[in-house]
C-alpha cells in the first residue's frame, strides 16, 4: 500500500508541474507573436535606412561622419551582453554566453580595456560566477523593449565614441532570422561602417537608373541618418533578443509539458500494476484464511 501511495503522490506532483509548464508555454506563445511583429517591423525600417545610406554612398561626399570613422586604436572597447531575466528557456542564454566567454579570452590575451555592460539577470549571475566586473546592468527589458529606453543607451554610446572614450562596441545577442532559426551572434555596431552591407542586393539596386537630388544636402542628411541607423540597429538587437527568448521558452515549455505527459502515463501504469499486485495479495490472504478455516 505504501508503494501505491508514493506513486499517487508523485503522480499528483507531475500533474501540477504539467499545468505550470503548459501555462508558461501558452504565455510565451502569446508574447512571441507580439514580439515577432515588432521585430519584423524593425527589420523593415532598418532595411529602408540601409537603402538610403546606399543612395548617399553614391554621392560624391567630401566628409565622413564620426561614427563611420575607424579609430586608430581599439583599446577602449565595450561589450554589451543581452540575456534574459528568467530561466526555463532552454539554451538561449548559454548560446550567447559562449560568445561572451570567447570575447573575454580575446580581451585578456590582447590586453585591451574591455568594459562590460549586461542586460538580464542571467548574464549578471554568469559574470559574477566568472568573477568579472560589469559597469552597468539593465533588468527592465522584457518582451517589450521601448525605443526611448534603448535610445538613451545609444546616445551614451554615440557620445562616448565621438569623444574617443569608446573605440569599439560589440553586442552579444540572439539574432531572430525565422520562427525555426535563431542564432547567437557577436556583432560590432561601432564604428558603424557601411550600413548598407546588411542588405547587399538592396544596396546594389538602390538608386540604379535614378538621378537623386538631395535637399538640403547629402551632408546634412548623413548627419541625421547615421545616428538614426545606429539606434535602429541597436533597437533591433533588443527586439531580436526578446522574440528569440520567447521562442526558446515556448519550445522548452512545450518539451517539458510533453515529458510530463509521458511521466504521467508511466506513473499511471506503475500505479495500476502496484494496485493490481496489492489486490492479488489481499485475495491470496483471504483465500488462504478461508482454506485454513476448512
Amino acid at each position: 500500500m505504501a508503494k501505491a501511495r508514493a506513486i499517487v503522490k508523485r503522480l499528483k506532483a507531475v500533474k501540477n508541474i504539467r499545468k505550470i509548464t503548459r501555462t508558461m508555454e501558452l504565455i510565451a506563445t502569446a508574447r512571441f507573436k507580439k514580439a515577432m511583429d515588432r521585430a519584423t517591423e524593425a527589420a523593415s525600417y532598418t532595411k529602408k535606412i540601409s537603402e538610403i545610406v546606399a543612395d548617399l554612398s553614391k554621392a560624391d561626399l567630401s566628409f565622413s561622419h564620426p561614427l563611420l570613422t575607424q579609430p586608430e586604436e581599439q583599446t577602449k572597447n565595450v561589450l554589451l551582453v543581452m540575456t534574459s531575466n528568467r530561466g526555463l528557456c532552454g539554451g538561449y542564454n548559454s548560446a550567447v554566453l559562449r560568445h561572451v566567454t570567447a570575447r573575454l579570452k580575446e580581451a585578456r590575451s590582447s590586453g585591451e580595456e574591455l568594459t562590460i555592460e549586461v542586460v538580464g539577470k542571467r548574464g549578471m549571475s554568469y559574470l559574477k560566477f566568472q568573477e568579472m566586473e560589469y559597469s552597468k546592468a539593465y533588468t527592465n527589458f522584457e518582451d517589450k523593449p521601448r525605443y526611448d529606453e534603448v535610445e538613451e543607451i545609444a546616445d551614451r554610446y554615440i557620445d562616448g565614441f565621438v569623444s574617443g572614450n569608446i573605440h569599439r562596441l560589440d553586442v552579444a545577442y540572439t539574432r531572430f532570422e525565422t520562427v525555426s532559426r535563431q542564432t547567437a551572434v557577436l556583432e560590432t555596431l561601432l564604428p558603424v561602417g557601411s550600413i548598407g552591407d546588411d542588405d547587399e542586393n538592396a544596396a546594389e539596386e538602390a538608386g540604379q537608373g535614378i538621378d537623386y537630388e538631395f535637399l538640403p544636402s547629402p551632408e546634412d542628411i548623413l548627419e541625421e541618418i547615421v545616428p538614426a541607423a545606429f539606434k535602429a540597429r541597436l533597437f533591433k538587437c533588443f527586439l531580436d533578443s526578446a522574440v528569440s527568448e520567447q521562442i526558446a521558452r515556448m519550445v522548452a515549455m512545450k518539451g517539458a509539458t510533453e515529458n510530463a505527459g509521458d511521466m504521467i502515463s508511466t506513473l499511471s501504469m506503475q500505479y495500476n500494476r502496484a494496485r493490481q499486485s496489492q489486490i492479488t495479495s489481499e485475495l491470496s490472504e483471504i483465500i488462504g484464511g478461508a482454506a485454513a478455516l476448512d
